[in-house]
Parts: structure tokens; C-alpha cells; sequence
């Protein structure tokens, strides 16, 4: 079993993993991709960071570079993906025959106010800001970049996540168990 998450930030992709590391899934991001990469570099790994290292590491190997390193990591091993963020990933992703892509989708105004909570680095400070990023993510300017929208259009299933964690792991386990039906 491949799980992939895709979906907008503070959407509880982080949450999600958590829960299907509890499952027994290995556990892995598109970002570890990259983070090898910057590391490799000495280029601290910021949100900023991450990104342009994304941009580049996909002007390099193709839209879906980051997926292809990573099914080389996971080799076969049942997993959950976070992060992805193009449909070049998506299309690598699918070579294996188990892989589902889950958009994971919640309103921007519940969104904005986890992002607060959590205060991550990278995190924007402003609700300007924090608009300013989504639209930057959401339809990539060229096969480069992030492009959750069209990302999110080839979802096999989706996962509303505006309530609490409670109900966000009820409808996970009822997702879990049609899965592995």
C-alpha cells in the first residue's frame, strides 16, 4: 500500500502521517528529496529553501524527480507519502500499482488559524502573506513548480479535515479499513 497526501498548507497532512505511522507505514515526504539535496549543498533547508530547491531539483530531473527518489528509498515497503506537489509526481507515484493519491481539504480560514497555532518556521506571520503563498502554490508558472490544483484534480480520494483530530481519525479508520478491503 502507497498512500500519497497532497493538499494546501496547515490542511493536518503532518497529522495524517502521524496516524498511518501508528498503522505500521513507513513514512516519507517529496521535502526528504529535497533535504538531501540542500544538504548536500549546505543550503539550510527553509520553507524558501525547500522550495527553490524543488524548482531546481525538477529543472534537473523532470516533474517527477522527487517521487522517483523516493520510490527508490521505499523500495516496495508499504508507505505514506506527504507533500506532493506537482502531477509529474503523481504520474511517477503511480508505477507502483498500490499508489492512491488522497487530497487532503480544509477551508482556508481553519487553515489560517492552525498555521498560527502550530507556528512553524516558514510559517507566514501575516494573513497576506499566508494568501500571497497559497496562490504561489496553487497553479505552477512552469513544469518546475508547485501546482496543488491540478495536483489535487487527479486525488483518487478525498479527506475533509475541518473538524478535530477525533473525527479526522474516525474518518481515517473507516478509509483504512476500505483500503485494505
Amino acid at each position: 500500500m502507497l498512500i500519497g497526501l497532497t493538499g494546501r498548507n496547515a490542511s493536518g497532512k503532518s497529522t495524517i502521517v502521524r496516524w498511518f505511522a501508528q498503522k505500521g507505514l513507513k513514512t516519507a515526504s517529496c521535502s526528504d528529496s529535497i533535504r538531501v539535496w540542500l544538504a548536500e549543498k549546505n543550503i539550510e533547508p527553509t520553507r524558501d529553501a525547500l522550495i527553490e530547491g524543488g524548482r531546481e531539483l525538477r529543472r534537473q530531473g523532470g516533474a517527477g524527480v522527487l517521487a522517483e527518489m523516493l520510490l527508490k528509498m521505499l523500495d516496495g515497503a508499504d508507505a505514506v507519502i506527504d507533500s506532493i506537489r506537482t502531477p509529474g509526481e503523481v504520474e511517477a507515484l503511480r508505477e507502483r500499482d498500490d499508489f492512491i493519491l488522497v487530497e487532503v481539504r480544509v477551508n482556508s480560514d481553519t487553515r489560517w488559524e492552525r498555521s498560527q497555532i502550530r507556528a512553524r518556521a516558514g510559517d507566514p506571520l501575516d494573513r497576506e502573506t499566508f494568501i500571497k503563498q497559497e496562490k504561489a502554490e496553487a497553479v505552477a508558472k512552469d513544469a518546475a513548480g508547485q501546482a496543488l490544483n491540478a495536483t489535487a484534480e487527479l486525488a483518487d480520494l478525498v479527506i475533509l479535515n475541518d473538524g478535530t483530530e477525533d473525527e479526522l481519525s474516525k474518518d481515517l479508520e473507516e478509509m483504512f479499513l476500505k483500503l485494505n478491503d
